[in-house]
C-alpha cells in the first residue's frame, strides 16, 4: 500500500492535466459538500463494492476521506480487487485543508 502526503499530491496536482491522478473521496455527500478538493469524484465508501468496476484501473488513483482511515480501507479492498496504481492520502482532506488550501472547511 503506498501512502502519498498532502505535500506530494499538491505537487502532483501541479502536473499536466493528463499526469494528475484520480482524486477518488469516499466520504459521504454531506461530508464532500463541506470540504473537497478540486476535480474530486465522489463515490461513498459503502457503494465501493457495487461500483467496483466503474473505476478505472489503468491511471493512477489517490483515495481520500476525511483523516485517511476510510481511505486506507477502501485502498486494502480494491488492491484485495486486483488494482495496481492506487495511493492512499494521509491525513486526508483535514490535512490538505491545514497544509495546502486553508480556504477548505475543517470539520
Amino acid at each position: 500500500m503506498r501512502q502519498l502526503t498532502v505535500l506530494q499530491l499538491h505537487a502532483m496536482m501541479e502536473a499536466e492535466p493528463e499526469a494528475r491522478p484520480h482524486l477518488l473521496d469516499v466520504r459521504e455527500p454531506r461530508e464532500f459538500q463541506l470540504a473537497r478538493i478540486a476535480g474530486s469524484e465522489l463515490l461513498p465508501m459503502q457503494q465501493i463494492p457495487d461500483k467496483v468496476e466503474e473505476i478505472d484501473r489503468s491511471h493512477p488513483t489517490v483515495v481520500i476521506c476525511h483523516h485517511g482511515t476510510r481511505s486506507l480501507q477502501v485502498v486494502a479492498f480494491l488492491e484485495r480487487m486486483g488494482f495496481k496504481n492506487l495511493h492512499n492520502l494521509q491525513g486526508g482532506i483535514d490535512a490538505w485543508a491545514r497544509h495546502v488550501d486553508s480556504r477548505i472547511a475543517l470539520y
